[in-house]
Order: structure tokens, then C-alpha cells, then sequence
């Protein structure tokens, strides 16, 4: 009797746990999102309280580079990812035939190219060597920004994502494009003046304290595609869950915050 006694009452513990872990939703409602620390990161932070009462507990994983977070989703490490463009997603989809979606857009941080020496675009002088990230997909984001700008042409009817440096058609100050640093050290080129210009990504340049609006000799323009956006694997691309953290970002109130926090050099967009 004291046998069977014992095996209830740990059966009925063994229902009350598993009735409290059901209760509790801690692995189901989890989701977990690879980001860069700023701005992606800072604006998942801002908008947790938001997906808690959605039922969510976004889990963030800060990523200082632009392969591992694509990795990660890939191995199923986390469940989305908030660090890419669309142009360098397409990319990198078609080069690792990643199986991943593009779920929705939702800011655009601009390039901007900055030198310490040159405060004027006129003054940009003959031969001057400009820095460059060795990510493809970034090459005619570059060279739009320096094309708009009157200070080169670019091969007509080449896509802005498909661009190289080898459709560049005239040349008048003999610019010299280094194309052969990786993204996360741009910054660090720029403090050692390693060329006159140095076009940084917006998010590593306010890692070290520069503002694009501001600080940048040229700043892309707002129409841009290189979008930021969240990427989850396809199959996972209709998750409650993910929706109610795209419909968090793109939240109208979120998005003001966003303009207001970096002074309109992360602009949200809602597509």
C-alpha cells in the first residue's frame, strides 16, 4: 500500500510540474533574435516590455560580425535575425543557398562617407583614396552615394546591389577605391586615417561616437534599398511569435522613438 501511495503522490507531482511548465510558456513563448549591438540591438531592448505583454520573451544574441548571425539561424541557434540590408540578405541567400525569408523592413541606417581632413566635396583631391568594405553587395551602395555626388559615373542600367567598381565609367579626379577591409574595421581605418575617405556603415560608426548626419562628408540618400530587415528561415517566416515582433518594431510610437534616439541617422520604415 505504501508503495502505491509513494507512486501516486509522485505521479501527481510529475502532472503538477508538467502542468506548471505548460503554464509558464517559458520555451514556446521564447524568441530568441540575433542582432548588431547598435542600433538593432538597443531598439529589441526598447521594445521588450512591448512583446512581454504579447506573451513573448524576446531573448537577444549580439553578433559583432555580418556572417554569424546567418549561421546561427541557419543551425537553428535563434529564431530570427535583425542585422542585414536586403541587397547583402539576397547575397548571402544565394552564395550559402540559405533557406530564409525576408519578413518585413524595418529601418534604414544611411552610409556615410567621412574624411578628417576634407570638409568640403569640391575639396576632394586628385587621387584621393577612398576605403571600402570587401562586401560586395555594399560596392554600389558606395558608389551611388560618390556617383550623386558629381564625382564619378557608373555604367548605366547596372543595379545599384550588382554593381562594381569596374562599372565606373568616368572618373575625372582619378579616385582611388580600396575595396579589401572587413566592415568591422572601416571605423578603425577612419581614426587611423588610413585613406582620405572611409565609407562606414552607419552602425559601426556610432559604435565609435560618429553621427552620419552630422559627421559624414556625404550621406546616402533616404530612397535607398539597403534596408535593414528581419530574416527568419522560411519555414518559420509566419511564427506568431515573429509577427507580433515585427508588428512591435514597426509601431508607430516605437518608431518615433526610434527618429528621436539617433536624430534621423536610423529612419524606420514600415515595408
Amino acid at each position: 500500500m505504501k508503495k502505491i501511495v509513494g507512486f501516486l503522490a509522485l505521479t501527481g507531482l510529475l502532472l503538477l510540474a508538467g502542468c506548471s511548465n505548460k503554464a509558464t510558456g517559458s520555451d514556446t513563448d521564447t524568441l530568441k533574435v540575433g542582432a548588431s549591438p547598435t542600433p538593432h540591438a538597443e531598439i529589441l531592448e526598447h521594445i521588450k516590455p512591448l512583446l512581454k505583454k504579447e506573451g513573448v520573451n524576446l531573448e537577444i544574441v549580439k553578433f559583432d560580425d555580418y556572417i554569424l548571425p546567418n549561421k546561427s539561424l541557419a543551425e537553428g541557434e535563434i529564431d530570427a535575425n535583425y542585422f542585414s540590408t536586403v541587397p547583402y540578405f539576397n547575397l548571402q541567400k544565394a552564395e550559402n543557398n540559405y533557406d530564409f525569408a525576408n519578413v518585413a523592413g524595418i529601418h534604414l541606417e544611411p552610409m556615410g562617407i567621412y574624411s578628417h581632413d576634407i570638409k568640403n566635396v569640391a575639396d576632394i583631391p586628385e587621387g584621393a583614396t577612398v576605403i571600402v568594405s570587401n562586401v560586395a553587395s555594399e560596392w554600389g551602395r558606395v558608389l551611388r552615394i560618390f556617383e550623386e555626388n558629381g564625382l564619378i559615373k557608373v555604367k548605366e542600367g547596372v543595379a545599384i546591389d550588382k554593381a562594381t567598381f569596374d562599372d565606373i565609367t568616368d572618373n575625372p579626379k582619378k579616385l582611388v577605391f580600396k575595396h579589401d577591409v572587413e566592415p568591422t574595421l572601416l571605423a578603425t581605418a577612419y581614426e587611423n586615417k588610413e585613406g582620405d575617405l572611409v565609407a562606414i556603415n552607419s552602425n559601426f560608426a556610432y559604435e565609435k561616437g560618429l553621427n552620419p548626419v552630422k559627421d559624414s562628408l556625404m550621406l546616402e540618400d533616404q530612397d535607398s534599398p539597403y534596408v535593414n530587415i528581419i530574416a527568419t528561415r522560411t519555414e518559420d517566416k509566419d511564427d506568431p511569435r515573429v509577427k507580433k515582433l515585427v508588428a512591435a518594431l514597426q509601431d508607430k510610437e516605437v518608431q518615433a522613438w526610434i527618429e528621436e534616439k539617433w536624430g534621423g541617422s536610423v529612419i524606420p520604415v514600415s515595408k
